[in-house]
């Protein structure tokens, strides 16, 4: 087992992900979005994709979406740096319309090509938790024919994480409007903080069996 400390380790897989050429995304994209946040949290943020801001800056969630989930995030009484987050692909997924570049899902061999990159970061991280953004990530985190509509808001088990949620994509939050919007996005707060409780939950129980972690190791004091 490799004792490295977890920064290292997933800095290591990023510095290989950023050269991937194991899809034809790799000749479209202007960077590789690997992930960001804090790589000791015991919650594990995972959206779909990212799209043209995330490309043009390498980071997850900096456009819209992004703002939103930040908003989110705050209601529930987190922050980004409280959180790890990444997504299913690390390459923007789009197609031209109109002389346009417009986002697209990722298609099912896309998914598989970048599968390693997205295992090596849980497999390091270890979460407690992890929220699935949109039906494409808990299509690959929680179980394959996800229906999000039905099943988000429900726990789950993960070969990740002892328990996984699926929250609405902010994006698709964004699409909405009127009353429609406030009654997405308020799920998105929900699940948000539904999921903030499961870690306090599972590291109390942890605890009352073994210490979690070694005190300076220790992976958040917020949860």
């Amino acid at each position: 087992m490799d004792e490295r400390p977890v920064e290292e380790l997933l800095k290591e897989v990023e510095q290989r992900a950023k050269v991937c050429t194991a899809c034809h995304l790799a000749e479209t994209r202007t960077n590789v979005v690997f992930g960001e946040g804090n790589p000791r949290s015991p919650l594990v943020l995972v959206g779909e994709g990212p799209g043209e801001q995330e490309d043009l800056t390498g980071r997850p969630f900096v456009g819209r979406a992004g703002a939103l989930l930040d908003r989110a995030l705050r209601e529930a009484g987190m922050g980004r740096q409280h959180v790890y987050i990444c997504n299913i692909i690390k390459c923007r997924a789009f197609t031209i319309e109109d002389g346009r570049a417009r986002n697209r899902p990722p298609a099912a061999d896309e998914i598989q090509a970048c599968a390693p990159w997205l295992d090596a970061q849980l497999t390091i991280i270890r979460p407690l938790v992890i929220v699935c953004l949109g039906a494409p990530a808990a299509s690959v985190i929680i179980h394959k024919n996800f229906r999000i509509m039905q099943e988000r808001g429900q726990w789950f088990t993960s070969r990740w994480a002892p328990a996984a949620i699926a929250a609405l994509h902010p994006a698709y939050i964004l699409r909405q409007a009127g009353p429609a919007f406030d009654r997405a996005y308020a799920t998105l707060v929900e699940d948000l903080k539904a999921a903030r409780a499961k870690v306090i939950e599972l590291k109390q129980c942890q605890q009352t069996q073994q210490p979690l972690v070694p005190p300076e190791e220790e992976q958040l004091s917020l949860f």
